[in-house]
């Protein structure tokens, strides 16, 4: 009881804030928007040295440019949208859609994202006018806290009513269940158990699904460029991003440049069996992954594997005995290790990112490294995923970037494939409530019945 009483008063102090921002002109919204942008950004530093510190996991320097790029990125994809009164007015259907706040939103916030997920939920919130209250992962409980005082204090300056934002300072399954059970819009971005409680709250809700993103190497790609990218992407914040990249599948033909390629920029090939073998039993003990290495340093991996790397070594690559199920390495890892693997034909390679998304990751993403317009045709039409990132990093660059077109996000939806309601990047209109006025058009022409069945 005293657990329902503490979230009913949160809801209730965040309802009485969400309506006294109804009123906001889009500049005040943007403003609010803007001051939880730069309020990460002005502390990127602190901020990620207090997530790694908490979560014991991640690389500080990489969350140092996560806080600033994710800030930087979504803050420009909002500034000149519209959110606040009339939207849009079409002249030819005589519709003209109005905003309207859905209310208090309650955000779930994962601790592999400590800082940048709940800004960008806070920022999508309050574009549309709503409040919201983040239930953080135990174990990023003070990194809530502190980048929330931070929002906070930020919109003070403008004038905002207090409890904006809040947080819930002592996070449990029963605090967290009741509040999205309470709010009137949940996002959900954390582990499957955590997304199905959100979808069974009763609230409209987004959540996310499984990454274990395939990365697929057309014929003549560029050895380096390949090897420097998908590098990059498995070793950034030690491999606890859903979008980061997890298999090599390249043409047999085509590997041993590829080997020298990665072995240039760090990558150790585990080959050896009995290696391979303790490599598994290491990230997944009983074929559950092994919470202890999540996002853990590559030496932390091969010392739980007892394998020998050298100084400077920077990800493990070991060749899969098969796709899906033939190979637990074929599942996400949630540190800097690839799973290898080779065909022969396209249609091959194709074959062998479904049967892996089949086992895990089915409708997250795909990497593809390719300049052929009808492959990259071919493997969309026949991948379950909601994206296909084309010649670039995943990790960083699949939750929208000022290099392609996707939504700048933290929340990746994964559609019906990943058990979620949407299959695109989660942005600040699907927390928006719309209007929409039909005018009479008395002069527009009917079609006969010849003309309809035609």
């Amino acid at each position: 009881m005293e657990s329902a009483s503490m979230i009913e008063e949160m809801v209730a102090r965040s309802r009485a804030a969400q309506r006294a921002i109804e009123s906001w002109t889009q500049r005040q919204a943007d403003a609010a928007v803007r001051a939880v942008a730069k309020a990460v950004y002005d502390n990127a530093e602190p901020l990620a040295r207090m997530a790694v510190d908490e979560t014991r996991m991640g690389v500080y320097e990489h969350k140092v440019a996560k806080n600033r790029g994710k800030a930087r990125i979504i803050w420009m994809s909002l500034k000149n949208r519209q959110s606040v009164g009339v939207l849009s007015r079409d002249p030819v259907t005589g519709v003209t859609e109005v905003a309207k706040p859905m209310g208090v939103v309650a955000a779930v916030t994962p601790c592999t994202n400590p800082i940048v997920t709940p800004m960008c939920n806070a920022m999508f919130a309050l574009k549309c006018r709503n409040s919201i209250i983040i239930a953080p992962h135990p174990r990023a409980k003070a990194c809530a806290r502190a980048v929330v005082d931070l929002f906070n204090k930020a919109l003070a300056g403008l004038g905002a009513p207090e409890h904006l934002i809040e947080v819930i300072d002592e996070p449990t399954v029963e605090l967290t269940n009741l509040l999205m059970k309470s709010a009137d819009v949940v996002i959900a971005t954390g582990g499957m158990g955590m997304v199905r409680a959100a979808y069974s709250s009763g609230k409209p809700s987004f959540g996310v699904g499984a990454g274990n993103v395939q990365c697929i190497v057309d014929r003549g790609m560029d050895p380096a460029d390949v090897a420097a990218k998908v590098v990059a992407g498995r070793i950034f914040d030690n491999g606890i991003i859903c979008s980061a990249e997890q298999t090599l599948i390249a043409h047999e033909d085509d590997f041993a440049a590829l080997r020298a390629a990665f072995e240039s920029e760090g990558t150790v090939f585990v080959t050896r069996e009995n290696e391979k073998s303790r490599l598994r039993e290491a990230i997944f003990p009983g074929g559950v992954v092994n919470k202890r290495l999540v996002g853990q340093p590559v030496s932390a991996v091969a010392d739980a594997a007892g394998i020998t790397i050298p100084e400077g070594t920077r990800m493990l690559l070991a060749m899969a005995d098969g796709p899906g199920r033939a190979d637990i390495l074929s599942r996400e890892k949630m540190c800097p290790v690839v799973a290898g693997y080779t065909y022969k034909t396209f249609k091959e390679a194709v074959d062998i990112a479904a049967l892996n998304l089949e086992e895990e990751g089915k409708g997250h993403s795909v990497a593809i490294h390719s300049n052929d317009r009808a492959r990259l045709g071919y493997a969309a039409e026949r991948l379950p995923v909601s994206r296909l990132l084309v010649n670039q990093i995943c990790a960083t660059m699949n939750g929208g970037s000022f290099f392609n077109g996707f939504t700048p996000t933290t929340t990746l939806g994964c559609s019906s494939w990943g058990n979620n309601s949407i299959s695109e990047n989660l942005d600040f209109t699907h927390l928006m409530n719309i209007t929409r006025i039909g005018e009479h058009r008395p002069d527009n022409p009917v079609p006969s019945d010849e003309e309809i069945w035609a």
